[in-house]
């Protein structure tokens, strides 16, 4: 049996499963998808759509209460991608990305 390789991860992941819609920052691709887990600096996620390694990408997301200290939260975060992983027989890519920038977005009143 081989040894794990080193955990790369700078944080914890939390697995959860929230939509997520993805936009390429030089606007050529809009897509959606849904995360597998996150943390405060990084996401893996799945979309239909193939998204290249080390794309810049913006991503709107409901943070979990358990990254927020107590609420869920809408947010935009400015991302790279460091690995794309496809599934094969057509179906989704899974795509790990480093955030950069997390920033809460307003809430909308009723």
């Amino acid at each position: 049996m081989s040894p794990s390789p080193p955990e790369r991860r700078s944080r914890q992941r939390i697995p959860v499963r929230v939509p997520v819609t993805v936009k390429s920052k030089a606007g050529t691709l809009q897509a959606t998808g849904y995360t597998r887990d996150l943390s405060t600096s990084g996401i893996f996620l799945y979309t239909d759509s193939q998204i290249e390694e080390g794309s810049e990408l913006e991503m709107v997301l409901i943070l979990p209460a358990a990254l927020t200290q107590g609420e869920k939260r809408w947010v935009c975060c400015q991302a790279s991608v460091v690995r794309v992983e496809s599934s094969g027989a057509g179906g989704n890519f899974g795509v790990a990305a480093n955030l950069r920038n997390v920033e809460v977005l307003p809430e909308i009143a009723d």
